[in-house]
C-alpha cells in the first residue's frame, strides 16, 4: 500500500484474471492524472460516489439506504471509488464474506496511507469500462479514437455511465439507457464541485 503512493503498478487482479480466462483482447494504458480531462474524474465521482472527497472509504449513509432497501426486496450497491479501487487491485468478482472482509481491511489502510487524488488516479486507470477495456487511457482511443485529456465533458459522462454494466454497454454507440445516463451525470457534475473539486483533493 505504501508502494501504491508513488509506484504505477502495471496491472491489476482483474486484468490478471481475465488473461488467465484466455482473453487476448485486454486494452490497458496507465495515463498520469495530469494527463486526463479534468470532466473524466469529475463524471466518475458525479456517477459512482458524489461522497468521495469527505468520506474515509465507506458512504455510511449509503450503506443504511441500502440495507434499508434489501427489506423492501430492492437490491443495489453502495460501493465507493476506494473500494472499488481495492477490488479491482487486489481482489475477485464475487460477494463472499472472505472478500467482503479483506476488502475492508484493504479500504482502511487505502484511505490511511494514499491520499484522495491518488486513489482517483489508481481508480480512473483500473476501471473497467467495456468487456475488455481497463482504464481510461483505453477507453477514450477505443470509443472515441482520442487521448484522455481531449476528453469532452459529454465523452466523460458517457464513459462513466458504462461503470454498473461496462460489458455490456457502448459509449460510442451509446443505449437510450446509456443516453439517459450521461444526461444524469452531466447534470450532477457541477453539483459535486466541478474542475474546483479535482484541485483540491
Amino acid at each position: 500500500m505504501v508502494l501504491l503512493r508513488f509506484y504505477d503498478p502495471p496491472t491489476s487482479s482483474f486484468i490478471e484474471l481475465n488473461k488467465r480466462n484466455h482473453n487476448k483482447n485486454i486494452k490497458h494504458e496507465w495515463v498520469n492524472f495530469e494527463q486526463v480531462s479534468e470532466y473524466f474524474p469529475n463524471a466518475v465521482i458525479a456517477s459512482e460516489d458524489q461522497q468521495f472527497p469527505s468520506h474515509h472509504g465507506f458512504d455510511l449513509t449509503q450503506i443504511k439506504e441500502v440495507l434499508e432497501n434489501r427489506k423492501n426486496g430492492i437490491s443495489r450497491g453502495a460501493s465507493t471509488i476506494t473500494q472499488q479501487t481495492v477490488k479491482n487491485l487486489f481482489l475477485w468478482p464475487g460477494r463472499s464474506y472472505l472478500r467482503k472482509g479483506l476488502e475492508a481491511w484493504l479500504v482502511a489502510w487505502m484511505e490511511l496511507i494514499i491520499p484522495k487524488k491518488r486513489i482517483l488516479e489508481l481508480y480512473i486507470n483500473f476501471a473497467q469500462f467495456g468487456k475488455s477495456v481497463f482504464g481510461v487511457g483505453a477507453a477514450s482511443q477505443y470509443y472515441f479514437g482520442i487521448p484522455a485529456h481531449q476528453l469532452s465533458a459529454e465523452q466523460s459522462a458517457l464513459i462513466a455511465a458504462s461503470l454498473p454494466t461496462p460489458s455490456r454497454s457502448n459509449p460510442a454507440k451509446p443505449s437510450a439507457y446509456l443516453t439517459k445516463r450521461a444526461a444524469y451525470i452531466m447534470d450532477q457534475m457541477p453539483r459535486v464541485g466541478g474542475r474546483r473539486m479535482i484541485r483540491e483533493l
